[in-house]
């Protein structure tokens, strides 16, 4: 059922852009269908690899728009509508309804910090507000207030709240809150995939997905086949690609940069504060990518 709600292959997709920091409608268009080709049943749309901070309102409601009528049912559309401010995300996620999601993602409240009783009382508000299920993004790192396990249980009781992205990384936790609620868990964290899906992650929601979802798809095929060893193969094919992206600098510049290598966009812009990548990261990069593209290559001949 929560596959059905969000599918199993997601990707935290990149928003694509002009040069002058305009959005890319061709590129836009053409990422979804190599998406879709690359076997990802679930789009992260206007999320924090997508540049949401940078994003207008009208801007987040035209991608969900654009993705979710290329997409064509063939895939689930999760709207990015999280923000510091309850009666923005309210808004956004009605917006976001109207123009296509199927789901919402809604991350933990940044930088104002509040209890966990704040976060309770926020998440119920959004998820009050639109008849869409609701994945929770649980990534302290980035917010500064992480979601307890007693907040993660007691947000689990509402109907459409389903899913939760986890980029904490404690996985003990996770399997806890697995264990207590009906809550699906999907990795948020590409270097650690491998571990959260053995250990019962309904999937993954993926950056390094943008250029590399059929890896991914074969990962999770393998963990559910109960096949471990290819598993391992796998996933330590995945891990400089992993490096590349996501700790070099952020893994937004990194996967539009290896997104634009590939030739699916056709431009590696990003936004202020973000900056595109020198030479020397474009360099780790496309040595990360060498092994994989070289297997593609054999594997299409």
């Amino acid at each position: 059922m929560t596959e059905t709600l969000f599918g199993s292959n997601l990707v935290a997709m990149v928003t694509p852009m002009e040069p002058g920091g305009a959005l890319c409608e061709p590129g836009l268009t053409g990422l979804v269908d190599h998406l879709l080709g690359a076997g990802c049943d679930g789009i992260v749309v206007g999320g924090t690899t997508g540049e949401a901070p940078t994003l207008t309102d009208a801007e987040a409601t035209r991608l969900v728009h654009t993705v979710a009528t290329r997409v064509e049912n063939r895939a689930r559309v999760i709207a990015g509508v999280g923000t510091y401010d309850t009666v923005t995300c309210i808004r956004r996620a009605k917006e976001a309804e109207a123009a296509g999601a199927d789901a919402l993602l809604l991350v933990c409240p940044y930088y104002s910090k509040p209890t966990q009783a704040g976060i309770v009382a926020h998440c119920l508000a959004v998820a009050d507000a639109t008849e869409l299920s609701v994945m929770l993004y649980d990534v302290p790192a980035r917010t500064g207030t992480a979601m307890d396990a007693a907040t993660l249980i007691e947000l689990a009781r509402h109907p459409r709240i389903r899913a939760v992205k986890d980029a904490k990384g404690d996985l003990f936790e996770a399997m806890t809150v697995m264990a207590r609620t009906r809550l699906a868990f999907y990795c948020g964290i590409d270097e650690l995939n491998l571990p959260y899906l053995a250990a019962g992650a309904t999937g993954l929601v993926s950056v390094v997905g943008n250029a590399y979802a059929d890896r991914n798809a074969e990962l999770i095929a393998a963990v559910r086949g109960g096949d471990l060893d290819k598993a391992r193969t796998l996933n330590a094919a995945l891990l400089p690609l992993a490096d590349a992206v996501m700790r070099t600098s952020q893994g937004a510049i990194m996967a539009k940069a290896a997104l634009a290598d590939l030739g699916v966009i056709p431009h590696a812009t990003v936004r202020l504060p973000l900056l595109e990548s020198p030479p020397e990261h474009l360099r780790r990069l496309r040595a990360a990518m060498a092994p994989a593209l070289s297997r593609s290559e054999l594997v299409s001949g």
